[in-house]
């Protein structure tokens, strides 16, 4: 089993605005890419925050905590690395797995993800920017392909989209006038 040198449990703080894509910019394409697929473990409540991912050969069991119920920009995140072998075998006691292409771009020396769904939820696009503090987070000017900041909607967290389909959250979509993206990627 090799961890890659990596630890096998980090915990840290997450600050990070979501939103809904307006557009893909132009050089998206030129940026590295990978698929990512999540697969949540059922919870009592309707958020789950407990996933398996596979994120482009590495492998993890992620635990996310908000900090204060009303604002999910801000959270704990527990990981533990896998390897393989165990990610396959917990992820053989469920069917459904959440993926997505996941583009990482950089805009004026930020990182952002851009998250291009497929499956079930094709044409959804979502951005993730992840800050270093809340200075930087706080800030942050919106660029112009972000359609609408969606970080405190719960409907869009992948521990809500695991168990639906593009037309359960449409309605969600439509206050935002979101228009699907549909791209090969």
């Amino acid at each position: 089993m090799n961890l890659n040198n990596r630890p096998r449990i980090m915990k840290k703080l997450e600050l990070e605005r979501t939103f809904l894509a307006k557009y893909l910019p132009e050089d998206l394409a030129s940026f590295p890419s990978r698929e990512v697929c999540d697969i949540y473990v059922k919870g009592e409540s309707e958020y789950l925050n407990l996933r398996l991912r596979s994120n482009g050969g590495k492998y993890e069991i992620t635990r996310k905590e908000r900090i204060n119920d009303d604002d999910a920009s801000r959270q704990i995140e527990t990981t533990i690395n896998l390897v393989k072998e165990e990610f396959d075998h917990l992820a053989k006691f469920t069917e459904r797995k959440l993926c997505k292409q996941r583009v990482d771009y950089v805009l004026d020396n930020v990182k952002i993800e851009f998250d291009i769904f497929d499956g079930e939820f094709k044409g959804l696009v979502l951005v993730d920017i992840e800050f270093e503090d809340e200075q930087t987070k706080d800030s942050f000017a919106t660029p112009d392909f972000c359609l609408a900041d969606v970080t405190q909607e719960d409907f869009i967290a992948g521990g809500f989209l695991f168990s639906r389909s593009y037309e359960d959250i449409e309605m969600y979509l439509q206050k935002y006038n979101y228009k699907q993206i549909i791209c090969k990627y």
